[in-house]
């Protein structure tokens, strides 16, 4: 079962307009394993730090444009 702070990390990437695969790119992973991350089926260590970091570098990113 994923974890509250994957359902938290979609809601704002869908609202930011970003995807899984821009997300992916960002932190240094691959799409497919981000997908395995999201869906709840593995939960590394500092995945959940890793990925809001990620986020927040493309939203940054974004609003600076």
């Amino acid at each position: 079962m994923p974890e509250k702070w994957t359902g938290d990390l979609l809601g704002r990437m869908h609202l930011a307009g970003i995807t899984a695969k821009e997300l992916a790119a960002e932190a240094g992973l691959n799409d497919k394993y981000v997908s395995l991350l999201m869906n709840g089926h593995r939960n590394p260590k500092g995945a959940e730090a890793k990925l809001n970091a990620a986020f927040e570098r493309l939203i940054q990113r974004k609003e600076s444009v």
